[in-house]
């Protein structure tokens, strides 16, 4: 029996951050880094006045609710109706409440701006799905279940034509922006164990999810461990991937001796001679674009050379000696230069990531 497994890092279906579409990375890091101060502060129990005075300043540079004529807003903070507000005034002359003495004295919080993608973009995201071809696809920055399952009936199969998917499942996890990890499968997922509350010293190990999707394959159980590690844009990325692998391992050794067939999959935003990799490797995982039948680029990001080499099949050895072919799908990028006819710029690429996908003979 024939089964193809893949990964695909669609960076969203429908709607994106608008800080993502920002290209001078100085710009769009200093949009990053200061959101996450913002959402940092804003959970102090109590507000002092250099609390204020920042978040009022945050606000000011990045806000969409009190800067009408910025070219670029990025950051929203939501508050409900009432009282229980954190904001008072209009435009550029807004203050925090007089009542509002800590995250206790107010209902809301801030997110990302979002901005719809255009068709060309979701419909060159839905051709990447289609070339794979995947029995099993794991799709990374999704925006939810609903988003993933319009995505399969409206676009891959009403739009492109392609057969849609019978199973799909996500699980909202701990990334603020709304970017999980789900799954398109054409086997029955017989079950489901999620890791957003997997901590180390009081924190989410995960940025987003480690969710264990567990796969009847003929009446076999295969586990797909989904993964999306921290980024490396902002502060603490490296220690936080480092905790990330380290968990991940052990969540493999844990799936292994329920079944001999599991996957570890994902964008694991760093390279295979990394120190997160190193704890995956070390369990006897392997990295499907080192078997035989791989040929192509090192990399599965933007150009695509070594440094860019961060998605990842990774099967355990089992299922490794039953790889017969491996390939990455590299026409939905831009930047790698060998696109879909209808992907012209940035903007309608499908993703700056590959899509990896092996097939197996079980």
């Amino acid at each position: 029996m024939s089964i193809r497994i893949a990964t695909f890092n669609a960076e969203n279906l429908f709607r994106r951050p608008v800080v993502f579409g920002i290209e001078k990375d100085d710009v769009r890091n200093t949009v990053l880094n200061e959101f996450r101060e913002l959402v940092g502060i804003l959970d102090h129990k109590t507000y002092t006045s250099t609390d204020k005075d920042r978040i009022i300043e945050i606000l000011l540079a990045h806000s969409v609710d009190v800067s009408q004529d910025m070219s670029t807003q990025t950051i929203l903070v939501n508050e409900t109706r009432g009282h229980a507000r954190l904001l008072k005034g209009e435009g550029r002359n807004i203050e925090i409440r007089a009542e509002v003495v800590g995250r206790p004295s107010w209902v809301g919080w801030a997110e990302l701006k979002t901005d719809d993608l255009g068709l060309p973009a979701v419909k060159n995201t839905a051709r990447v799905v289609a070339a794979v071809e995947a029995d099993v696809l794991l799709m990374v920055e999704i925006e939810d279940r609903l988003t993933l399952d319009r995505f399969n009936t409206q676009v891959l199969h009403g739009q492109i034509g392609a057969e849609a998917y019978p199973f799909n499942m996500l699980i909202d996890g701990n990334d603020e922006r709304g970017i999980d990890v789900g799954l398109f499968s054409r086997r029955p997922i017989t079950s489901i164990r999620s890791h957003i509350f997997d901590k180390k010293n009081s924190q989410p190990v995960f940025s987003r999810d480690c969710p264990e999707f567990e796969i009847d394959i003929g009446g076999e159980p295969l586990w797909l461990l989904g993964n999306h590690f921290k980024s490396k844009r902002g502060g603490g990325g490296a220690d936080k991937r480092k905790l990330q692998g380290e968990r991940v391992a052990e969540i493999y050794q844990a799936a292994l001796a329920r079944s001999a067939h599991v996957v570890v999959a994902g964008d694991l935003n760093d390279t295979p001679d990394s120190v997160p990799l190193s704890f995956l490797l070390a369990t006897g995982l392997q990295d499907a674009m080192t078997h035989e039948s791989y040929e192509g680029p090192p990399g599965t990001h933007g150009k695509c050379t070594a440094e860019e080499k961060i998605d990842y099949l990774m099967f355990s050895p089992e299922l490794f000696a039953k790889v017969t072919e491996v390939e990455v799908e590299r026409r939905g990028i831009f930047e790698f230069g060998s696109p879909f006819p209808d992907v012209h710029g940035p903007a309608d690429q499908a993703s700056d990531h590959g899509a990896v996908v092996a097939e197996l003979d079980l």
